[in-house]
């Protein structure tokens, strides 16, 4: 009898030891602290974070020929941003489908687009400072839409350093018409890292400027209740001492019940080939000289028209022409380097309201055209590219 009865005991004192024990626990859980103190759990409600994505399956092909097929992100950038305060806004985006070196000059990866602080100031909030690593205001519609929304950029957007750290002010006329001026980093990297320390090849004199910075004044405006949108900027940058890239952007935006249509203008004029595509075409190891002088105009239209509830039909055509202004080759008989085009149709599917969530099919086809004087100089030849894709694209929106 006494083994039962001692295991009876230890049975009956194990349950009360357990019961107590989840007491204890219970009683002791109300005294931790939670991960999100209570007295800011509010802020959660003025924070997004969100998943930017472009995910397509492509088939590649040149002057005709098929190249082969895979997935693709095409994009993919983390983004957290919001309101720390009623006046103090932050936002970070960071592309992972970009370079993770930190970059020499503002000492940040290449892959983080934004990281900066917007504050508010006055009590009518007509003026806002920003200061950090921000989105430079170009101007022009096609770099003011969110990128998972662009199939392609066209070559004066694709080419630039378009994410700069530097200090901005803005002055918001009303809510849908704000004058912005910004100072920013000409680059992300050195002088030499961009141009060679052998630039000095057909331009005596050049040396890196000691404060390579650039300022973008910007207007953006809506006119006649909103059926035109307007985003207009100039650029100036020091790209050297002496040097510089003037660069203007003009966008407008024609905002109709089911289309809207989009046309920019765009033109920038380079003492030293910053865009670089000259540069890659004409090689500076045999003619050095390429690197002054260059002049890029691009013209860009989009159409997107809902022809059925959740479906769009979308067009992106564009012509972009790169000109070498310089005559330090007495055998050129033009400025015209290169005329590049570019056409994209797609229709998109949108199946619900209230989530941002798109599938689309289309074509992007690039046609690149050289002048006589490039095919004789190096060779050039005109070719043309195409991508057949379908996937989807989203700002997923996880808070």
């Amino acid at each position: 009898m006494k083994p039962r009865i001692i295991l009876s005991t230890l049975f009956i004192f194990g349950i009360l030891g357990t019961v107590f024990a989840q007491i204890k626990q219970a009683d002791t859980a109300t005294h931790y602290r939670s991960l999100i103190p209570v007295n800011k759990q509010k802020r959660i409600s003025n924070i997004d974070f969100i998943a930017n994505q472009q995910y397509a399956f492509r088939s590649d092909f040149t002057d005709g020929d098929y190249l082969g097929s895979k997935f693709k992100m095409e994009q993919f950038r983390m983004e957290i941003r919001g309101w720390v305060t009623d006046k103090v806004y932050f936002r970070f985006r960071h592309r992972y489908t970009s370079s993770f070196e930190p970059q020499s000059m503002d000492k940040i990866i290449k892959g983080v687009d934004m990281a900066y602080i917007n504050i508010k100031l006055g009590n009518d909030d007509k003026w806002e400072l920003m200061a950090g690593k921000f989105c430079v205001d170009w101007g022009g519609i096609e770099f003011d839409l969110n990128p998972i929304d662009i199939y392609e950029y066209s070559d004066i957007i694709e080419m630039a350093d378009n994410f700069l750290s530097g200090v901005g002010a803005k002055y918001n006329i009303n809510s849908s018409n704000y004058i912005g001026l910004q100072v920013y980093n000409s680059r992300t990297q050195t002088y030499d890292e961009i141009y060679g320390n052998d630039s000095i090849i057909g331009g005596a004199g050049i040396t890196a400027s000691k404060a390579p910075l650039g300022g973008v004044l910007t207007w953006r405006g809506s006119l006649w209740n909103g059926l035109v949108s307007t985003l207009w900027s100039y650029s100036l940058t020091n790209e050297a001492s002496g040097i510089f890239k003037n660069y203007a952007a003009f966008g407008q935006q024609l905002n109709l019940n089911k289309v809207t249509i989009a046309y920019d203008f765009k033109i920038s004029y380079e003492d030293l080939d910053r865009t670089g595509i000259i540069s890659k075409e004409i090689p500076r190891d045999q003619y050095g000289y390429v690197l002054r002088d260059t002049r890029y105009m691009s013209h860009w239209l989009r159409v997107d028209w809902t022809f059925m509830p959740k479906w769009h039909l979308c067009f992106d055509g564009f012509i972009d022409d790169a000109d070498w202004m310089g005559d330090e080759d007495p055998d050129k008989t033009t400025n015209h380097i290169r005329t590049a085009f570019g056409y994209i149709p797609t229709i998109e599917y949108h199946p619900w309201d209230n989530f941002n969530l798109k599938f689309f099919a289309g074509y992007v086809g690039r046609v690149y055209n050289y002048s006589d004087y490039a095919k004789s100089k190096v060779g050039a030849k005109d070719y043309n590219t195409g991508r057949v894709m379908i996937g989807l694209i989203s700002p997923l929106k996880i808070l």
